[in-house]
């Protein structure tokens, strides 16, 4: 549908990557703790809101280059294996941090302000942009005639999956904020398992294309 393909792995990867603690799950727990729900649930929607423009972006600015030129298509393709590849190495060797070392409260924010704080941090993050414009185009088939419409389909897919886990996630923190404990043993698990998924798609895409 759509030229969409193997729609299960992008729905695995994107659930990986969601649940990995990172910069936005620091964000959303210290909100939480320093406003409680409401903060937290703004601070998820506002970084929601910051990746849908990337997605947009991602699927107005790739459709018109990949439309016009299969070679561009390959190009953006091997580009984004060696750029998953890269990240997959770097999460492999990284050395865990726990979530409260990098949780910053800061001072007294108004909701509104949460939510655009959220936002901007993943507006204005080149590495956002980088990351759909990589992974979004391998699972869209080269000839597609619907490469706008399936890259918005897969991003508003990834995007709803990590607005909720996001909401989940501040509704734990605001009933468990006392009890939030260092923990870095499950975080080295899950950047270990999500970089060999990140190695997989990269080589994978590039093996396919060498075809």
């Amino acid at each position: 549908m759509l030229g969409i393909h193997e729609l299960w792995l992008f729905v695995l990867s994107g659930l990986l990557l969601n649940v990995t603690p990172g910069p936005d799950t620091a964000y959303i727990i210290g909100r939480t703790i320093q406003h409680g729900w409401r903060g937290g649930a703004a601070a998820a929607i506002g970084i929601s809101c910051g990746c849908l423009v990337h997605v947009l972006g991602a699927a107005i600015g790739l459709s018109a280059l990949l439309m016009a030129s299969s070679t561009a298509f390959l190009a953006v393709k091997l580009i984004g294996a060696a750029y998953l590849v890269l990240t997959g190495l770097q999460m492999l060797l990284s050395r865990a941090k726990p979530i409260a070392d990098i949780a910053g409260q800061g001072g007294e924010t108004s909701i509104s302000r949460v939510f655009w704080q959220g936002a901007l941090t993943n507006i204005l993050n080149p590495k956002v942009a980088l990351f759909f414009l990589a992974f979004l185009p391998q699972f869209v088939a080269a000839d597609s005639a619907h490469k706008t419409l399936a890259f918005l389909v897969l991003g508003l897919i990834f995007i709803t999956g990590g607005t909720l886990w996001c909401l989940g996630l501040a509704a734990f923190a605001a009933r468990a904020a006392g009890r939030i404990r260092q923990s870095t043993g499950v975080i080295a698990w899950i950047n270990r398992s999500l970089g060999a998924l990140f190695i997989y798609l990269g080589v994978r895409v590039a093996m396919l294309e060498a075809r």
